[in-house]
């Protein structure tokens, strides 16, 4: 091997190991050319990108040229050599470019052109026409190197064509991702947390207050009143953003196997036991969120406390610690101050986690938010399912007088179903499921305003109307489950005045 060769082995690795380095573009192809240059006199260099919407060939990384003149740098296909490249993909090599027509200069970077050689070799990936390499070159008379400079280019533009693929499909990827985490951060913005009431204001100002911040949050409340919700709009208000949210529910993991779930296991620490990640690395830069803390067994709590003062967690069958950088936000739907009175959670813990406590009320509580999340979740859902429904002002009344004992999950699940089952455009009373229904009165008359018999006919009125829609206003059908004959029920809905047609609110009927 001789000194050029050896010269040649150098700079190609040199190269490689410069394009395997990041997926910074403009960056990694500067640095190739600047190899190329310093390592083997290949002084003017230029990396072109064929845009295939545009057909337009432009530079996108060059040595020895202003930013100027690489914004001049564009060609069409078949223009200049850089053109003829593209549309051939046969490589050029030009002596003198002084007296080549076909080199037009279009950067202006060689106002004198005497003496100058230029070699351009295309980019390709298989078939695949990338783009274009060209270096200038200046050869002395005695010794001509034109076939090594070509072999070494054509090696180097095969480097550069596999670079520009996979920074393609990592360029889609973080697209996607800037994308996804765009609409995670609109969707777990403070606008989507509805809510009007005193109370849940209050809780909205002291999230507001500590997105911010990496303190430590517990979160209190019942089922289904939005923990996650809330902690997920902390997580991505936060400069902890961009990092992963992990969420993990403690209880819903084994005794057993929640300290390898949330610590990392070591193989062979146990039983069956493999290598693995826990969530707190896993969450790493990010924020990770326990689902009720209050079911964390005393006999991992004491490891809980230590990642908490030491920010280390030492995985299962391991002596080594890591540390990791991560914020806490717990939630429970306990009494943690009755679970340290009767010894089931250890009081340093709980200051520990306790640093900034946000009280979540119950629906219950907060009913003047009731018909905006009705609005809200109809909308959504009406998207999601591609319906336009709207909802009686009746149901909502009834929606109001209900407890709602699953807060807003309850309300937000009975919306779907009212969504996907209803046949019209509008939720009537009927269309309620029962436990909802239980509240519903029968009317307000039935107060002893009125007489028995006409009681018991405002009973009946309302109990044919309930049943007709429910039977897909069958009669027979609708007679068998009342326990009338057919002309029995015909004879009530003409005395009542009760109208058989779908979409006709029969609860409003005249009578």
């Amino acid at each position: 091997m001789d000194k050029y060769e050896n010269i040649e082995l150098k700079a190609l690795f040199e190269v490689s190991k410069v394009l395997t380095s990041s997926f910074d573009l403009g960056k990694n192809l500067y640095s190739v050319l600047e190899i190329l240059s310093k390592a083997l006199d290949m002084r003017r260099g230029s990396i072109f990108v064929f845009d295939k919407k545009t057909e337009e060939i432009s530079i996108v990384a060059a040595y020895g040229l202003t930013e100027e003149e690489m914004k001049r740098g564009r060609y069409r296909i078949g223009e200049g050599i850089v053109g003829t490249v593209i549309e051939t993909g046969i490589p050029m090599f030009i002596p003198d470019i002084e007296k080549e027509p076909q080199f037009l200069n279009k950067t202006g970077s060689r106002p004198n052109k005497k003496g100058i050689s230029f070699l351009c070799v295309p980019i390709k990936i298989e078939e695949e026409i990338l783009g274009v390499v060209s270096v200038d070159r200046i050869y002395a008379d005695e010794k001509t190197e034109v076939d090594d400079d070509l072999r070494v280019l054509s090696i180097v533009a095969s480097l550069i064509g596999q670079f520009l693929k996979l920074w393609e499909t990592y360029k889609i990827m973080e697209d996607e991702n800037i994308t996804l985490r765009a609409q995670l951060k609109e969707r777990y913005n403070f606008p989507n947390l509805i809510g009007q009431s005193h109370s849940f204001q209050a809780v909205l100002k002291t999230v507001m207050k500590v997105a911010g911040t990496d303190a430590t949050v517990l979160l209190f409340g019942e089922s289904g009143t939005g923990k996650e919700l809330i902690a997920k709009t902390i997580h991505f208000q936060s400069k902890r953003a961009k990092g992963p949210f992990v969420a993990i529910n403690c209880a819903a993991i084994p005794e057993n196997l929640l300290e390898a779930e949330l610590f990392g296991s070591e193989k062979g620490a146990f039983t069956g036991a493999v290598k693995r990640i826990g969530e707190f690395e896993q969450a790493q830069g990010g924020t990770i969120f326990l689902d009720e803390v209050g079911e964390l067994p005393l006999s991992l709590q004491p490891k809980l406390l230590r990642v908490l003062q030491e920010r280390t967690v030492e995985p299962l069958g391991s002596s080594k610690t890591i540390r990791v950088d991560v914020r806490l936000i717990s939630a429970t739907n306990k009494d943690l101050a009755e679970e340290i009175r009767k010894g089931n959670f250890r009081e340093d813990l709980f200051w520990r986690l306790n640093v900034i406590p946000i009280y979540i009320p119950p629906l219950r509580e907060r009913k003047e938010d009731i018909p905006l999340l009705v609005e809200y979740y109809l909308k959504s859902f009406c998207n999601i399912y591609k319906k336009s429904v709207t909802i009686d002002d009746e149901v909502l009344k009834v929606f109001m007088s209900y407890d709602w004992p699953g807060n807003v999950r309850e309300l937000a699940n009975t919306i779907e179903r009212l969504v996907v089952m209803t046949e019209i455009n509008k939720i009537k009373l009927y269309d309620l499921p029962d436990t909802v229904k239980g509240v519903l009165p029968l009317k307000p008359s039935f107060s002893g305003e009125l007489k028995l018999p006409r009681e018991v006919e405002e009973l009946e009125r309302i109990r044919i109307m309930d049943a007709l829609p429910k039977y897909n206003f069958n009669i027979r059908k609708t007679a068998q489950a009342l326990g009338l004959t057919e002309r029995q029920l015909n004879y009530r809905i003409k005395k009542y005045g009760i109208t058989i047609r779908k979409g006709i609110n029969l609860y409003d009927s005249d009578n």
